[in-house]
């Protein structure tokens, strides 16, 4: 039986296995797809080696980055260009084994926000600093808009902080994506903070998050008429993705 697998910590949120248990299951496939709950990355190469008919993972929080330096090789297109891996294929040719990393979250993103963003979907600011974040920067870049990310403190030229979103950078950054864990469950009560009174049915809120359903970022965001969009079918695209870069 092959094996597949995802890699991160926690895992209590997961959606993946879930996902490619039933799709194996439906589609009477021999394969299993298991939870790596590793507490660090230094676990990682004995997940590998342990499980002999493993033959990809996908990766998340907080490793994405963490396990490049880890792997044999990066897909210039996705991995390296992004600089976080949420996909690994493992090639195994006798004795030899070869990681070779992907991301399949730009694609999932991108093919996700594209049918949203309008003409004055300019500039984004992207909140959290993380692999996703990585990704979603990327996938923007694609769509022709401008990125900025948001975090606690000022980590790079490209970085505002949370006390530089005055209402002129928030007038001219119509679309906000949240890469950040805050709001899913079990703290649904909470939401990044930004100054939500200053938005506008021009912006747009993407959350990264699928659980719950519709964060208090996107209420709040609808509360002032944005249009706004959970993470479901990013994740949902993502895993096809990854299947199919497994499969080659």
């Amino acid at each position: 039986m092959d094996i597949y697998g995802l890699i991160g910590y926690p895992l209590g949120h997961s959606f993946s296995a879930g996902y490619f248990n039933e799709k194996f299951e439906a589609e009477g496939i021999d394969a299993q797809y298991v939870n790596f709950e590793i507490p660090s990355i230094k676990e990682f190469k004995e997940v590998v080696e342990k499980s002999a008919n493993l033959n990809g993972l996908n990766v998340t929080i907080p490793y994405k980055e963490q396990v490049i330096p880890l792997l044999d090789d990066l897909d210039k297109d996705t991995a390296k260009r992004i600089g976080a891996v949420n996909v690994i294929k493992i090639v195994r040719d006798g004795k030899k084994t070869k990681l070779v990393g992907y991301n399949s979250d730009i694609l999932g993103f991108t093919k996700s926000i594209e049918p949203y963003v309008e003409d004055h979907h300019q500039k984004a600011l992207i909140l959290g600093t993380g692999g996703a974040s990585k990704a979603v920067f990327c996938g923007l870049q694609d769509l022709g808009i401008e990125s900025i990310y948001v975090s606690r403190s000022k980590k790079s030229a490209n970085t505002i902080t949370y006390e530089d979103l005055t209402p002129e950078v928030i007038d001219s950054h119509h679309v906000i994506v949240n890469c950040t864990p805050v709001g899913m469950y079990p703290k649904i009560n909470e939401c990044p903070d930004i100054p939500y009174e200053l938005l506008t049915p021009k912006h747009l809120l993407y959350d990264l998050l699928y659980n719950p359903d519709e964060t208090l970022f996107m209420k709040k965001g609808k509360q002032q008429g944005a249009i706004v969009k959970n993470g479901l079918e990013m994740l949902l695209l993502q895993a096809f993705a990854a299947w199919e870069i497994w499969q080659r």
